[in-house]
């Protein structure tokens, strides 16, 4: 829970609040970009919720706080609604899980339902309402963990899913040795028909991006950036190589996608030809970070 006597002196006044536990990693600003707002490297309330649409959003902004520091003067009675509203729609049967982890430094996870079993993409927090509608749903077959950075609470999952695991062998670290689907080389890899997974070395040595028809989850390797405007990668936060980040930009602008759906950094959505102009774009800026 968030803390009163640690409100952040910038939040405007009303019900809604941040402390200063606050960590910037940016997830309650694009989640309720109407009520959050950045403030000296933190997050602020800057408007006060004034429907209840935009309080659903700063309801669901709080429960996905990884580090709890998104507050209310009053107890919410309405918090079961927003429990109930994860995972949520993205589009056609793609959901944001929400309940992100001060593990991964608040990185968003993803769902994808399917008949013949459920996708986890990444982990979120292992936390009793999200559980819950996972079971609702149908539960998770695979859970699939793009790099070694977004794996929080894997373990946890597994055990009460009973899913496979699938990480790359050069992610796997002590906490991930027991990961059941260890992939290896360079090539992508069908896990289904429909379900391509792309090695993009870069930011970590075994990243890879998941392809499922018009979706592709990105973990760390791209999002929308808010300083530039545009699709980007992180130069400040390569780990492995820049060189290498690059190369894999390059094929990854060979597939066509509408939506960029990232761990860390922003979801994009646009048509096919906008998308491929932005990653030629993003390709032009990363080159002249070199």
């Amino acid at each position: 829970m968030a803390h009163l006597n640690l409100r952040h002196t910038q939040n405007v006044n009303g019900d809604f609040y941040v402390d200063t536990t606050c960590i910037d990693c940016d997830t309650c600003r694009w989640m309720a970009s109407e009520v959050f707002s950045r403030v000296d490297e933190q997050s602020v309330v800057y408007h006060q919720p004034k429907n209840e649409t935009e309080r659903l959003a700063a309801l669901e902004a709080l429960l996905s706080c990884p580090t709890s520091s998104i507050g209310t003067v009053e107890k919410p009675q309405d918090i079961k609604v927003a429990q109930q509203s994860f995972p949520i729609l993205v589009e056609e049967n793609v959901y944001h899980c929400g309940y992100h982890s001060e593990k991964s430094y608040g990185a968003a996870s993803y769902l994808i339902q399917l008949p013949e079993g459920n996708i986890l993409v990444d982990s979120p927090r292992f936390t009793p309402p999200l559980v819950k509608r996972l079971e609702e749903m149908g539960g998770i077959r695979y859970m699939y963990l793009t790099h070694r950075d977004d794996v929080a609470d894997h373990q946890k999952f597994a055990e009460h899913f009973q899913c496979d695991r699938i990480l790359h062998t050069d992610e796997i670290s002590a906490g991930t040795r027991n990961v059941e689907i260890q992939l290896t080389g360079s090539e992508p890899f069908n896990l289904t028909p429909d379900l391509l997974i792309i090695p993009v070395p870069g930011h970590t040595k075994g990243h890879t991006v998941l392809l499922y028809k018009k979706f592709l989850f990105t973990g760390d390797h791209l999002a929308w950036s808010e300083s530039y405007h545009q699709l980007a990668a992180f130069y400040d936060v390569c780990w492995y190589s820049w060189s290498e980040q690059i190369k894999s930009m390059r094929q990854l602008a060979n597939y066509a996608f509408e939506w960029v759906l990232p761990g860390h950094g922003r979801r994009f959505h646009a048509d096919a030809d906008t998308m491929r102009q932005q990653m030629h774009k993003c390709i032009e800026l990363m080159e002249s970070l070199e």
